[in-house]
This record gives C-alpha cells, structure tokens and sequence, in this order.
C-alpha cells in the first residue's frame, strides 16, 4: 500500500523504559506493536462510533530502532472502510532524547472490525460530515 498518512496530533504519544528493552537494547518490537494496536484501536473506534477488534496486522515495516528515552508518537488515519471492517494506516515517530528531529521508525496497517454488544461483526455508519 502506498497510502499517505496526513499527519496532524499524535492518537497517541509515550516513552518507553528500560523495562521495555530487547536483548540488544533497542526497544522490544512487542512493545511497538502493542502501541500501534492501541492507537489504530482508537482511530477505529471513533470512526464505527463504538467497539472494534483487531483482525489483522499488514505491512508492518520497522525502519529503524526505538531507545529507552525517544519520545515515541503514533499517527494514524482510516484508509478504507468495507462493510463492517477498517484498515488504518499507522506511522510511528520518535524524537531522540535531545534531538527534536522527527525519525519514522515504524509503519504498517492494521485491520478493525466493529463489533455489536455481542461481539458479533456490525456495519459501520456512514462518516459524519462536519
């Protein structure tokens, strides 16, 4: 997908800790992916105006490593929407600990499915116009 994300504010924006760390000592890929899904969570449920699950992770690109310290922001937007299901194109960006230059680490799309109280797939409404 060749999609381009217009960027306005962050879904969501964090620091990871020394917790958080892999065996080399980058941030744990995990961790970033756990992120994402939080963030591309949100950015569907606003737009099925209630509850979605995630189906699936596509695309998933990691540019370059996230360091304990990095303040790490995603970005994210609805690329297309079927019948009851999204796709949301996700980047992730840091700025080094004191460096406020912007790196795209991270980018990929993540596949929502609105669900009613039952846990069963609904249509998600039309978009509202502002």
């Amino acid at each position: 997908m060749t999609e381009t994300l217009t960027r306005g504010e962050p879904v969501i924006r964090s620091a990871p800790m020394p917790a958080d760390m892999n065996g080399n000592g980058d941030i744990f890929g995990g961790w970033v992916l756990s992120q994402m899904d939080i963030a591309g969570g949100i950015v569907a449920a606003r737009r099925a105006q209630g509850r979605v699950v995630t189906v699936a992770v596509d695309a998933m690109t990691f540019h370059q490593p996230i360091k304990v310290g990095d303040v790490v922001s995603i970005y994210g937007s609805v690329i297309r929407v079927g019948r009851s299901s999204m796709a949301v194109k996700l980047e992730t960006i840091v700025a080094r600990r004191l460096d406020p230059t912007e790196i795209k680490v991270t980018e990929g799309v993540y596949t929502y499915v609105a669900i009613d109280e039952n846990g069963r797939p609904r249509p998600v409404p039309p978009e509202k116009v502002a």
